[in-house]
């Protein structure tokens, strides 16, 4: 195909004598268009072939690749939902096997119709859907020579604004003083916005783990440990706090309006997932913005909060609720409530890049998360291949490259792999 249309173009230029015409520069141009996109075939022949994939931290990070009967692949990646999930990638690869991977939205639909009676309405199944369906537009990407956020509909935006979880849960009950250090430490990296998480399981004042109510001398305990980090980084830096999800609305009722005169960002999750009516009353009582959906799945999970008011930002996991399409059909379906798309963000760096082709594509995007193990364990660096910086001063740079722009690094990532279950098999 290329061969063809470089003979007709040099054909024609010297048959029509037009060698130092107009007509030349646009073919020059043209014919290094071509190059720069070499095919092997047209577009449309191209076929999958495979599906393989390979699993580290304990199977709570998924890696999927689709492989073509062309020299051309894309890789996605799942998290959360995923551990033992190996056959169902397998399962979903057998419905992709001789189809065509340009057309993703189809192949999405298709997968997720043929499994309403497996469980595609949420979980495991919508979770390693998403590492399918962002592989596939890694493909697509690739085969078509454009970067992943052009065939969502271009960019908003060349840069996405990230902030640093800072991750103190990793730390034995942390104190005030903690939080200020690590809000200083973040700052001094060059974010200008940070999160924490205030839920300590381990508090040796909690009534015991099964109840959500939190005492007094917990409630204490969350307001100084982020009055200390404000107090630390001043009025300008933006600060988010995090309850994973373990409180009850009272407890989410009173540490909204104790945090108020700290002027989050937002207070995430203060209670479970499953009822939106409970998020509305907590976002009833406070001024300070209420933010969830980390554990909402497909846009259909979205719906119920954005109708009855039950949050001010949407924070879909677009490596766990559906993957990049169904991100921007969360964000869109968001954007005609005026509510900002903020989504979380726990994976690797294929996993980051891919969100932000995702987060680009939409007018109503806040902001990122960013893990602040990027900077501390080599691994994140190990397990895939990349051009540039990560992040530099609370921005990620947008990739022109084709696809997502981040490769798999394969033999990087063999010494993580999840024990007992097959790597890239």
């Amino acid at each position: 195909m290329k061969n063809n249309r470089r003979k007709f173009f040099g054909q024609g230029l010297a048959m029509a004598g037009l060698a130092a015409s107009p007509w030349q520069t646009f073919t020059e141009s043209y014919t290094q268009a071509i190059r720069r996109n070499e095919q092997y075939s047209l577009p449309s022949d191209i076929k999958i072939t495979d599906i393989k994939c390979g699993y580290i931290r304990g199977g709570h990070s998924l890696f999927v690749k689709i492989y073509t009967d062309q020299e051309v692949w894309g890789c996605g990646e799942g998290v959360d939902a995923t551990p033992g999930t190996y056959h169902l990638v397998k399962m979903m690869g057998a419905r992709l096997k001789g189809r065509s991977p340009l057309n993703v939205h189809r192949l999405f639909e298709d997968i997720r119709r043929s499994g309403f009676f497996e469980g595609a309405q949420s979980g495991m199944f919508i979770a390693v859907l998403s590492a399918v369906e962002s592989a596939l537009w890694d493909l697509a990407g690739k085969i078509l020579g454009l970067p992943v956020y052009q065939l969502l509909g271009g960019k908003f935006r060349d840069k996405i604004r990230v902030y640093c979880d800072t991750a103190l849960y990793q730390n034995q009950l942390p104190k005030p003083d903690d939080f200020a250090a690590a809000a200083k430490k973040a700052m001094e990296m060059g974010f200008n916005a940070i999160k924490f998480d205030i839920d300590q399981a381990n508090d040796p004042n909690k009534y015991d783990r099964y109840n959500w109510t939190a005492s007094p001398a917990e409630l204490k305990r969350m307001v100084d440990q982020i009055s200390a980090a404000r107090q630390a980084v001043g009025p300008n830096i933006d600060i988010c706090v995090d309850m994973h999800g373990r409180y009850d609305v009272t407890t989410g009722e009173r540490v909204a309006k104790l945090l108020e005169p700290l002027n989050l960002m937002w207070l995430e999750e203060p209670v479970p997932a499953e009822n939106p009516e409970a998020y509305k009353k907590i976002a009833d009582s406070t001024s300070t913005p209420i933010c969830a959906g980390e554990n909402h799945y497909l846009a259909h999970g979205f719906r119920p909060l954005l109708e009855m008011n039950a949050v001010d930002i949407v924070m879909p996991d677009l490596q766990k609720a559906g993957g990049l399409g169904e991100g921007q059909r969360i964000a869109n379906l968001a954007n005609l409530y005026y509510v900002p798309f903020a989504p979380h963000m726990v994976a690797s760096f294929l996993g980051a890049m891919a969100s932000c082709h995702c987060c680009a594509s939409v007018p109503n995007f806040m902001i990122l998360e960013w893990q602040i193990y990027f900077h501390t364990n080599p691994m994140f660096k190990e397990i895939v291949k990349f051009d540039g910086e990560m992040v530099d001063k609370s921005f990620i740079t947008l990739t022109e490259k084709p696809g997502v722009g981040v490769e798999i690094n394969e033999e990087g990532m063999r010494k993580y792999a999840t024990p007992g279950v097959p790597f890239f098999e």
